[in-house]
């Protein structure tokens, strides 16, 4: 099958394409959120970047979306409306904003574009509306199990954390910083200096490719997992594959993915602290409930199973009728 898809999230995507299509990715010299195409990531030679002038003359099976923008931009392309004259399919990455208990998808009018989900929470905390819905869960191309934890450190990973704020729970690293050192990845952790911890409080190691990243994570003797309001978190699954003990804010789907002896999980931000004073005390201890981590994370994240599930969204899409083409610059 032959799917078009712009690189959107790249730590999703790195799970996505490596089943057994053919992935066409937009691609322009600016590489800007419109043509990121690869983004320089070693992906199978099946993920194919072509120039959005070209797009009307390929071949699509599918087209999996993940912005509203992108129905009028692939209609605008191709010439083909998504869920009228070409298959397709809407990933909903995100929490919804603003007034939650009413917030309306925007995809919650159309009855011809399956909404996938990424959490069960979303799928309920989300108004769907008439769009007919569908859960598949994170899948993780699994790092290995390279838990070392020989430094009693908190490894947490979080992009823009001083602007995201209170979403991210970037407020509370300073109370952790109270049961041990903190080492902080991601695009923007460089602006957390402005939370005036001392230096052998926080270290500051920005935003690194990912293989560096699991490298070092496995260095630190558990994972910080602070956040308040967004999907599950790819890097909290990864640390659990690297067989790291987490310690975890037990919102969103937090309690779907992490058992209580994986580490710790609570409400109780207090709870929390101690909890990772303690493990960060005891290596022994946090290298036993990395490995029910690790467990617990390949049962129910596991590549195969992530792969298995989109096969069949993707054929369910490709099969069902009408199927029309329409010429590029048709109206809708």
């Amino acid at each position: 099958m032959r799917i078009l898809i712009w690189h959107v999230h790249g730590g999703w995507m790195d799970a996505f394409v490596r089943g057994s299509h053919e992935y066409l990715l937009p691609t322009t010299d600016q590489r800007g959120p419109w043509g990121l195409g690869r983004g320089g990531r070693d992906w199978p030679e099946e993920v194919r970047e072509v120039t959005p002038d070209s797009l009307a003359a390929e071949d699509i099976d599918v087209v999996v979306l993940q912005r509203p923008e992108e129905i009028e931009r692939c209609h605008a392309l191709t010439g083909r409306r998504p869920g009228r004259d070409i298959p397709a399919v809407y990933v909903e990455h995100n929490t919804p904003r603003g007034d939650v208990p009413s917030a309306v998808h925007p995809l919650a009018e159309r009855s011809d574009i399956r909404l996938v989900h990424v959490t069960h929470f979303n799928r309920q905390f989300w108004d769907n509306g008439r769009a007919p819905t569908t859960v598949i869960e994170h899948g993780i191309v699994d790092p290995g199990a390279r838990y070392l934890g020989d430094l009693a450190h908190q490894g947490v990973v979080v992009n823009e954390p001083m602007r995201r704020g209170r979403v991210t729970g970037t407020d509370l690293l300073p109370l952790f910083a109270s049961a041990g050192p903190l080492e902080a990845f991601g695009m923007g952790t460089e602006a957390l200096t402005a939370l005036d911890l001392a230096p052998e409080r926080l270290v500051v190691r920005g935003d690194v490719p990912t293989p560096d990243l699991h490298a070092a994570l496995a260095h630190c003797r558990l994972y910080l997992h602070p956040v308040r309001w967004t999907s599950l978190g790819l890097s909290l699954l990864e640390a659990m594959h690297l067989a790291m003990p987490v310690v975890v804010l037990d919102t969103t789907e937090a309690s779907r993915a992490v058992p209580p002896d994986a580490g710790a999980i609570s409400t109780d931000v207090d709870q929390l602290v101690r909890a990772s004073a303690r493990l960060l005390a005891d290596p022994d201890e946090a290298r036993r409930r990395g490995r029910v981590a690790r467990e617990a994370a390949l049962a129910r994240y596991g590549l195969q199973r992530f792969l298995s599930d989109w096969d069949h969204v993707l054929d369910d899409a490709w099969a069902r009728p009408p199927r029309t083409v329409a010429t590029k610059g048709h109206s809708a």
